[in-house]
């Protein structure tokens, strides 16, 4: 049995608590749409689920990829629209901006911190030679490590800009995953992820990561049944055990 020799982890939800913002922003740009939408289609609006549909639908997905998702989960067509749309609820690009504007106004008024676990695990892989990188489907990721000053913690971060630019697929697709990896120089069968969403899991299985770890820090024995049915081989209640748990994890 074998260490792995990088680690790559998600960020929101793992890293820095701002999933809570994202479910919020989703909710906000969701709720606003749904009148207009139901009174289109002559039904009644039911409010976007910050817990049950966040997770499901939006949660570690790219925002085009997240209003998609939910559209197709209510069976509402919208027409695709175009990059330069304004915030709105009238295509799939003007509400993937209003989301983008709702959360962008959140994280300006309140400086984001991370996890208290965070820290002393990366320290205990630093001590233990094993390289790090985070992932996010967010374009805020990098500045907001930034500004919890975890940024220089890892040799390498992919954001949600950078894989627009380079044309990564967003998860349930492995490629973020993979593009970190690759620049960390380690191959997928030695790496190890770490994730807390449902597809972020999904992906690293797809991208046959050698030790797929999900992070349920509610505590809830259905998010962590949930994780392990997306592909999870463990699932921790946060990052304080993680060192220990990634030594001689891997056949």
């Amino acid at each position: 049995m074998r260490t792995p020799r990088a680690v790559v982890f998600d960020t929101d939800g793992v890293l820095l608590p701002t999933a809570a913002r994202h479910a919020a922003a989703w909710k906000e740009t969701f709720d606003g749409c749904l009148l207009p939408w139901a009174r289109r289609s002559g039904g009644r609006p039911r409010a976007f689920d910050a817990v049950r549909e966040y997770r499901e639908l939006v949660d570690g997905r790219s925002r085009l990829d997240g209003v998609r998702a939910f559209l197709a989960a209510r069976r509402i067509d919208l027409p695709p629209g175009e990059p330069g749309d304004p915030p709105g609820c009238d295509t799939v690009q003007a509400v993937a901006h209003r989301k983008e504007r709702i959360f962008s106004e959140m994280v300006r008024t309140e400086a984001p911190r991370a996890f208290d676990d965070v820290r002393p695990a990366l320290l205990g892989l630093r001590d233990m030679r094993v390289g790090c990188a985070a992932v996010s489907a967010s374009r805020h990721a990098r500045s907001l490590l930034e500004a919890a000053g975890l940024a220089d913690w890892f040799e390498v971060i992919v954001d949600g800009a950078e894989a627009q630019e380079r044309g990564l697929a967003g998860k349930p697709a492995p490629a973020l995953f993979l593009e970190a990896a690759g620049r960390l120089g380690v191959g997928p069968e030695d790496a190890a992820v770490v994730e807390d969403a449902l597809v972020g899991v999904e992906a690293g299985r797809r991208g046959r990561f050698g030790l797929v770890v999900g992070i349920d820090r509610d505590g809830d024995p259905r998010t962590a049944d949930a994780l392990r049915a997306h592909g999870a081989h463990l699932v921790l209640s946060g990052l304080g055990g993680l060192p220990a748990a990634l030594e001689g994890s891997l056949p």
